[in-house]
């Protein structure tokens, strides 16, 4: 081989070493992801990056460098501030993150030489600087150059009690300068604090927000069985503590929002939340008011705004990742978005205005990106920055091409221009097909432009319920003033027909009770069902006695009952059925079959015992006659279910449940009319059928899984033999 063809050789390896070679830049210590609506993480690009960690060198800080470091907030010069408090300090960096300054020592009001004491919270408005002194018990407040100013005392009223302790750790300011703190120890809520106009002092005014709290039963049953005594002592009951809060102006003067969280919330209570969707504001980790106290966060996303989603997911013994996320700071970013960090997890979690998930990332570690001990978060314009309190450094994330097109696709909807936030989202799509909110995004631009019914396959591809409903309303208000002449002869049309039926029904019931034969035809045993359901004491007696009825129709109402049941699983509208889940006619049977033959059997064993006049067979016939409002009102509401609205959803669940209600009170006089049994033994009876069920089911159970090892050891035993042989 000649140097000609080597050389040849080593360029095309090296061309390819460099084509294959991941940059070390573009590799991340943390996945950037989404939740579906069945709670499922879904990746995405991601939307922040870790640019650099900056340790005391790197901002060019004296010889006590960062200790302790708790709270990070920045100006509108984009200027950067720590709350050093195990240093006693403020430290003030500049937009590039040097030349530091510190307010740590001052002259206070007095003339008295004085220094901060464990600071904990800092803000800072147009011309002051707002320090938490926290255990000093005041709000000291600097101007801009660090200059002291003034101090707000602790706040005086009857209303913290006697024994309360004042913490100040979070404070915010809003457009009228009205103060709101975070006290550690103050569970009432957040304290309000107004300049007094006569004396210029900051006042107390009131609490806001404070949040629910869950009893349980015991909690109940104790409250009522305490002694006076007992009850001055101690009331459990209390709100939860916050832990930190943020304000950001609105559009408008005094339109701004007040941010604030709290990690204190008991773990089963907030999993509880996860579970149901529930999407008050009660029992939230993250809330958002207005100026006057009120919660007004909108909370529109699959799952309400509180960390992980996914909390038995990813378990890791080292980290306790597991369980609800421990939220300790919120920070407003642009275009109306927020972000919320977990200290559990060390993870970051970005919302819209909506309330829906934009994105989260992050994660424990020595890597680039991941944070051993997350403490606190803020927005510097287009970059993240955040606090890591074990390494007293600050991790700075800048924004990605992907995180520009969201905020891109944000800005266009906030400015009301739908076609470009169409264009936005449909280009956030080709980066992220997975994202729900992008989906929701086309759909509501769509809406907001007249065009309705187009909105709709996107809303239906994100599940998004509420908003399809808002656009098929439209579409069926459009619709319905095409047809509304048709639409009312329909109605009366299968009104008619109803009342027709019900009245032939009723002359086939009187002309079969007086033809004076004793058995009756097919069609007759067939609407006698129509009898028994208004009438059961008589009906169930001459279903047994009179010979009414027969095992072939009953069969047919099983029949009719399995038939609902699966054009129920199959039929259900948008609304009711937003993922297309359905279900074979095999499984619907099963669903039928199993419970109706279990309370039979259970039904027949028990009365055997105890004196019942029925036999198996009429306790069958009388139990299927039963079953006959299942697919009366079954079918036709999920017929209708395909013409409602999440608003009008409720009537079709209500008339679902009439129906199981109308059978179980059937069922009930059915078996006291078939065993001639009092109201009350029949009542006793009916629940100890309900506990035959059950243990029927454990004997199957266990009888099955016996089955099952018998005929192991028998296939062990028979494989050994032939391995031996």
């Amino acid at each position: 081989m000649n140097m000609k063809r080597i050389v040849s050789i080593l360029a095309l390896l090296l061309a390819l070493i460099t084509v294959l070679a991941i940059p070390a830049a573009a590799s991340s210590s943390y996945q950037t992801y989404t939740y579906s609506i069945g709670g499922k993480p879904l990746y995405s690009p991601d939307a922040y990056s870790a640019y650099q960690s900056l340790g005391a060198a790197d901002m060019g800080l004296d010889a006590l460098g960062l200790n302790n470091p708790a709270d990070l907030v920045t100006d509108d010069q984009e200027n950067v501030y720590i709350a050093d408090a195990g240093n006693n300090r403020i430290v003030i960096l500049n937009r590039y993150y040097r030349d530091p300054k510190y307010i740590s020592t001052f002259v206070n009001s007095q003339g008295i030489d004085d220094s901060l004491s464990n600071p904990q919270g800092v803000f800072v408005t147009k011309d002051h600087i707002w320090v938490c002194d926290t255990d000093k018990a005041r709000i000291v407040v600097f101007d801009r150059s660090g200059n002291f100013e003034f101090e707000v005392a602790e706040p005086e009223d009857a209303l913290f009690g006697d024994n309360s302790v004042y913490r100040p750790v979070a404070i915010a300011v809003d457009d009228f300068g009205r103060l709101y703190i975070v006290s550690s120890t103050t569970y009432q809520g957040i304290i309000v604090m107004a300049k007094d106009p006569e004396t210029g002092v900051y006042v107390f005014r009131t609490f806001v927000g404070a949040q629910a709290v869950t009893i349980s039963a015991w909690q109940i049953i104790w409250r009522r069985i305490r002694t006076e005594e007992q009850k001055k002592i101690s009331e459990n009951l209390v709100s939860t503590e916050f832990n930190n809060i943020t304000y950001t102006p609105g559009v408008s003067s005094g339109s701004g929002y007040i941010y604030v969280t709290t990690s204190s919330i008991e773990a089963n209570t907030a999993q509880a939340q996860i579970k149901k969707g529930n999407k008050a504001g009660d029992y939230m980790p993250v809330k958002m008011l207005n100026t006057a106290g009120n919660e007004i966060m909108r909370r529109n996303g699959f799952y309400p705004p509180v960390g992980e989603v996914d909390i038995f997911g990813n378990y890791n013994k080292d980290t306790m990742s597991s369980g609800v996320s421990k939220i300790i700071d919120v920070a407003c970013g642009p275009e109306q978005t927020w972000s919320i960090i977990d200290e559990k997890r060390s993870k970051i979690y970005t919302y819209d205005f909506n309330g829906n998930l934009l994105f989260a990332f992050g994660d424990k570690g020595s890597m680039l990106g991941a944070i051993t001990n997350i403490e606190a978060i803020t927005y510097q314009g287009d970059t993240m920055l955040v606090l890591d309190k074990s390494n007293n450094c600050m991790v700075v994330y800048e924004r990605t091409e992907y995180g520009d097109l969201l905020l891109e696709a944000i800005a266009a909807e906030n400015s009301l221009d739908y076609t470009y936030a169409i264009q936005c989202w449909r280009s956030v799509l080709q980066h992220n097909s997975n994202f729900d909110a992008a989906y929701v995004g086309i759909g509501n631009a769509l809406y907001r432009s007249g065009e309705y019914e187009a909105s709709l396959e996107y809303y239906e591809t994100a599940y998004d319920t509420d908003n399809w409903s808002n656009s098929y309303r439209e579409v069926r208000k459009e619709w319905m003033s095409d047809y509304f002449l048709l639409l009312i002869l329909i109605i009366v049309v299968v009104l008619v027909a109803v009342i027709k039926f019900f009245g032939y029904a009723k002359k086939v019931n009187k002309k079969a009770a007086t033809d004076g034969r004793e058995r009756k035809t097919f069609w007759q045993e067939l609407m006698y069902g129509f009898y028994t359901i208004f009438h059961p004491f008589d009906g169930f007696w001459d279903l047994k006695h009179e010979k009414r009825g027969s095992l072939r129709a009953a069969l047919v109402f099983v029949a009719l009952t399995i038939v609902a049941f699966f054009y129920q699983a199959i039929g259900q509208g948008y609304v009711l059925n937003a993922t297309g889940s359905f279900a074979t006619i095999w499984s619907q049977a099963l669903g039928v079959l199993v419970p109706m033959l279990l309370f039979v059997i259970a039904n027949w064993c028990l009365t055997t015992l105890f004196e019942g006049e029925g036999s198996f067979k009429d306790i069958f016939v009388a139990v299927s006659y039963c079953l006959l409002p299942i697919p009366m009102l079954v079918i036709p509401a999920t017929f209708l279910s395909n013409f409602v609205t999440t608003d009008e959803a409720g009537i079709i669940q209500l008339v679902t449940t009439l129906a199981f209600i109308w059978m179980g009170i059937m069922v009930f006089f059915a078996t006291m009319v078939t065993h001639d049994y009092s109201m009350g033994k029949n009542l006793l009876t009916f629940i100890f059928t309900i506990v035959g069920m059950a243990v029927i089911m454990f004997v199957a159970v266990l009888f099955t899984t016996l089955v099952g090892k018998i005929v192991s050891l028998i296939t062990n035993i028979v494989t050994e033999l032939q391995y031996r042989a």
